[in-house]
């Protein structure tokens, strides 16, 4: 069961041609794609989650969208709307709401690390409310995680069939290889047990994740047999995606890998049996001159 409230107070949302953020850059809110309906849901457990799709009901394909370690804010709930407006169900549930600060995650002054096992709850909880979405084709589900939570759509595919994983730097850092408390199983178990094609998008300028980084995790995709797309993108530091923080904002790595996704899952939605074979596709902009040393966080 799934409790709704409509955010827009019931009315359909129109959204204005673009957005700009504090520095006159376009933001990411796409130019306007028709109507969508946004509502503020609650899953099972409590868990608040932002619903965004179609005001149409036809069935179309979901996406479940996870947030970055600052909780379900604005951002995220702009990520869920762009889904829609491009023809998906999104719900993106707010992991972090058992967290007692919830201020200090926004600003990032403090952290929340969750288990493996608590995500495969939440995203399955997520998924579950799906259920009541007359429009969700919820036998068409592609899970995005963000960063810190980027490991989870693969934590979430080695328990349960999903049709797609989606990795937005993250999950590829050297500590995600680990077996700890909070992640019982190392990525290379995880990756062996998924059954589902992965898109990574990673930033050539992360200083959190190397290239090296991104080409093990490439490698053992490979060594597993797994079928994959990953872009690193020229240029992009950790974060590029997030029009809310100017400093790290990239509008052309944006806009090129927010395509280039959109143009992967209608590939894996398409019509048709899913494919039996493996297909790899690695595309990368690095320097000639690139060192990992000269990475630094961008605000």
């Amino acid at each position: 069961m799934v409790e709704t409230t409509d955010a827009a107070g019931g009315e359909v949302l129109r959204h204005a041609a673009e957005r700009r953020i504090s520095t006159g850059e376009e933001g990411m809110a796409s130019k306007a794609a028709g109507t969508v309906r946004v509502e503020e849901v609650i899953c099972a457990g409590g868990m608040p989650a932002c619903l965004a799709r179609p005001a149409a009901d036809e069935k179309v394909p979901c996406i479940v969208l996870m947030h970055e370690r600052y909780g379900l804010v604005q951002h995220t709930k702009d990520l869920a709307r762009r889904f829609a407006e491009a023809g998906y169900v999104c719900i993106a549930p707010d992991v972090f709401f058992r967290h007692p600060d919830q201020e200090g995650l926004r600003a990032g002054t403090v952290t929340h690390a969750i288990s493996d096992p608590d995500a495969v709850r939440d995203l399955s909880a997520a998924i579950d409310a799906l259920d009541g979405v007359v429009s969700a084709d919820t036998s068409r589900i592609a899970v995005k995680g963000v960063c810190q939570t980027g490991r989870h759509p693969l934590v979430l595919a080695a328990e349960r069939r999903i049709t797609a994983a989606l990795v937005w730097y993250g999950a590829a850092q050297k500590n995600q290889w680990l077996e700890t408390k909070l992640q019982p199983r190392p990525l290379e178990q995880l990756i062996e047990a998924i059954d589902c094609p992965v898109f990574g998008a990673f930033g050539e300028g992360d200083h959190l994740i190397s290239l090296d980084d991104v080409r093990r995790f490439r490698g053992c995709l490979e060594d597993k047999r797994k079928s994959y797309e990953i872009h690193v993108f020229g240029g992009a530091p950790h974060g590029w995606l997030n029009d809310t923080m100017p400093g790290r904002y990239r509008p052309a790595q944006a806009k090129a890998s927010w395509n280039a996704q959109l143009d992967f899952l209608t590939r894996i939605f398409g019509p048709g049996p899913r494919p039996t074979s493996v297909s790899w596709r690695f595309v990368c902009d690095s320097a000639a001159d690139y060192d990992f040393s000269k990475n630094v966080r961008m605000e």
